[in-house]
């Protein structure tokens, strides 16, 4: 029972209590004299033209001097300031924006090709062109050629090897012969034969006497005019003499020189004359040393036509007239 009474009277307080709610919430209790102080603040006021010109800052003290002189500084002509030559550059950038602008679609694609091959102009240069499948496949050919030609180990010497050599002499015939019918680009008028070791010296004298020795005189020498190789014979064709290092393949004789031009150069008529005969003194004395034997027109009458160079090799040296 008293349970229920207090129930009842606890309902009853809550009703009054919300019958009575304010229909604001409780704000706290000003302090004394905050009143006064909020009513003396005035509203912002709104602004106005004439309001304006109470805002403006006060005019510094000088500024009219300042300003005197500023104008006196303006009516004296002066050099263009960085700020006037930026705005020049700008007005022209600008003029050339708007050209480029109103340009024709033609010209747009031209210029795009143009700033293309700019671009690419950089890496193309820095790779050469692929040659044309013609001439590398004539290259190739050619070096596949010359190496079926090649004799001795060396593609700058060109023939073909034929093997033993027999003599009909005793002391004559030549082992490992080879058929030389070219070397270091120049032409033997004949085909010489000759062994390995005779047809490198040649080649060694080839480079490094003759071609040096003729330089661009005619052009150069396109083939060698060859008066005897290989033969099994005596030397100098003595009955009784021994037998030569030609019947032995170790020797060839040259009596001149055609020059790409068409002239010739020969041992017999240019010996003694001016250029053709310092030029075959120069290619003489070359010869002394890749070939045991060098012989010339003051060596001998049998070799006042020709050069003899062979391979043989003595104790003293290389024997050169």
């Amino acid at each position: 029972m008293k349970r229920l009474v207090i129930a009842t009277m606890l309902v009853c307080c809550a009703g009054m209590a919300w019958a009575t709610a304010p229909k604001t919430s409780l704000r706290p209790v000003a302090r004394p004299g905050s009143v006064a102080v909020a009513a003396v603040v005035p509203p912002p006021p709104q602004a106005t033209a004439s309001s304006l010109g109470a805002i403006r800052p006060v005019e510094r003290p000088g500024a009219k001097n300042d300003a005197a002189q500023a104008a006196a500084s303006a009516a004296q002509p002066s050099a263009p300031s960085r700020q006037d030559a930026a705005a020049s550059l700008s007005v022209g950038e600008r003029e050339q924006r708007r050209g480029a602008a109103i340009a024709t679609p033609q010209d747009a694609s031209a210029a795009s090709v143009t700033a293309t091959s700019e671009r690419r102009g950089l890496f193309s240069s820095l790779r050469p062109l692929l040659r044309p499948r013609g001439v590398t496949k004539k290259a190739v050919a050619r070096k596949q050629q010359r190496a079926r030609g090649a004799v001795c180990g060396d593609l700058s010497i060109q023939g073909a090897e034929i093997g033993r050599v027999p003599g009909r002499l005793n002391g004559c015939g030549v082992e490992n012969a080879v058929r030389v019918h070219e070397i270091s680009g120049v032409a033997l008028s004949q085909k010489a034969v000759m062994d390995c070791v005779t047809a490198k010296s040649v080649k060694r004298w080839i480079d490094g006497g003759m071609k040096p020795a003729v330089g661009n005189y005619g052009g150069g020498v396109r083939a060698l005019h060859v008066v005897a190789h290989y033969a099994c014979r005596t030397r100098n064709n003595q009955r009784g003499a021994k037998i030569s290092e030609h019947g032995r393949g170790r020797a060839i004789d040259i009596a001149g020189f055609v020059l790409r031009d068409g002239n010739e150069i020969t041992v017999l008529s240019d010996w003694n004359s001016g250029a053709e005969g310092r030029i075959l003194r120069r290619m003489h004395r070359a010869a002394c040393g890749p070939f045991g034997t060098v012989l010339g027109p003051d060596a001998n009458r049998f070799h006042r036509d020709h050069f003899h160079f062979d391979t043989a090799r003595y104790r003293s040296g290389s024997y050169c007239r």
